[in-house]
């Protein structure tokens, strides 16, 4: 018990002196806000005790060498009188301001009885201030770049719109920007399939395979669909090129097992060399088990047929009208069924064959069936390809 104890106690002590050294780390590389964050999660509770006395005099230490640095950011930022600067100036007001809210509720802090004060400041006006001047100025450079004939400028144009939108909600015009934004910057996909195979692919699996509301699709930028939308600018065709169906033979294949097997059926008296009966000391009969050698005869039939489909998927410029990518798909579905028979006595066979002589031979799938069947896979791969594929 001591010796846990003993444990437990260097345990507290060596955790102590690790947080310590980290706060101090993080205060000599200049990383002032994690310092405050880690002497605070400290201090939350038990901070009149006197080993959190050095938490105290770090947290003083970082705040305020964090306030000195961001406040000489803001003003060097402030005489560069550069618009481009407002939202930085903004943030960095914002993050001040939300650094002293953060150590006001562990207030008041003590060291050897005597109050450490913070020196706060009322930051509302600078904050106000430049939310606005932030906003208008990324509102109207973002305003500019609808004006390009480039989609990544729409979707800066957007990202900048939506920033007002977090910062300054119902800005001017700013959702309806946003939207008109969004329209410009996103790449709209056509895809359609085209059959190479000399065979005939089931209405299901095409209409399967392009039931886009399955794929589970997350990308702001871009929009597939599978019929032409009219109004659309398409910028892209994706292909869907199915080359080669392989279909292999219905096949049967057979086997027969023998087995052989000792089991017991039940009891039989013990004789001794000369075949006379063996008693206990009480003058019972002695029974052991009767082993009996029983044989089976067992007969097994698989039934086997396999499809094949191969192709690529391709992703056609519209605008330029070039091959921009291609990728290779190929799906298999196998059929496959176990039936079997036997003739003998059953307790021969092995536990895993039992349930096979349960089973009746069933009809083959038809070949369209079987098409239709390495729909799953393929859906699978179309949706990698689509999800992991960035069109810009």
């Amino acid at each position: 018990m001591k010796k846990l104890l003993l444990v437990n106690v260097l345990f507290i002590i060596l955790s102590a002196c690790s947080a310590s050294k980290q706060i101090e780390k993080s205060l000599s590389s200049g990383n002032y806000d994690q310092a405050i964050y880690d002497a605070i999660n400290k201090l939350k509770t038990n901070k009149d005790k006197k080993g959190k006395a050095e938490y105290i005099v770090m947290l003083h230490e970082a705040y305020n060498k964090a306030t000195e640095r961001d406040l000489g950011t803001v003003n060097f930022l402030k005489k560069d009188n550069n618009p481009e600067n407002f939202i930085r100036i903004y943030d960095t007001y914002v993050n001040m301001d939300q650094r002293q809210e953060r150590i006001k509720p562990i207030l008041p802090l003590y060291v050897n009885g005597k109050e450490v004060r913070f020196k706060f400041n009322d930051y509302t006006n600078q904050i106000i201030g430049f939310k606005n001047d932030a906003s208008l100025q990324m509102y109207n450079s973002a305003s500019a770049l609808l004006n390009s004939n480039n989609k990544l400028d729409y979707r800066k144009a957007y990202n900048d719109f939506k920033t007002i939108e977090d910062i300054n909600p119902n800005f001017k015009d700013v959702r309806q920007l946003m939207e008109i934004a969004h329209n410009k910057g996103t790449d709209f996909v056509l895809v359609n399939i085209i059959n190479d195979t000399e065979k005939v692919i089931p209405q299901r699996l095409e209409d399967d395979l392009l039931n886009f509301s399955t794929y589970g699709i997350n990308n702001l930028w871009t929009v597939y669909h599978n019929t032409q939308v009219n109004n659309v600018n398409y910028d892209y065709n994706m292909r869907l090129n199915l080359r080669g169906i392989n279909i292999s033979p219905e096949q049967i294949k057979e086997r027969q097992i023998i087995k052989e097997k000792q089991i017991v059926d039940g009891k039989k008296n013990l004789l001794d060399e000369q075949g006379n009966q063996v008693k206990d000391s009480l003058g019972n009969a002695i029974q052991v088990d009767n082993l009996k050698t029983v044989r089976c005869e067992y007969y097994e039939s698989t039934q086997f047929k396999s499809a094949q489909v191969s192709g690529n998927v391709e992703y056609i410029n519209l605008n330029t009208k070039q091959l921009d990518d291609t990728f290779p798909i190929t799906s298999e579905f196998v059929f496959q069924h176990i039936f079997a028979t036997s003739k003998g006595d059953r307790r021969a066979l092995e536990t895993d064959l039992i349930p096979y002589l349960n089973n009746r031979r069933v009809p083959f799938p038809s070949e369209s069936q079987m098409i239709y069947d390495t729909g799953e896979d393929l859906k699978a791969q179309l949706k990698q390809i689509i999800n992991s594929y960035n069109i810009r």
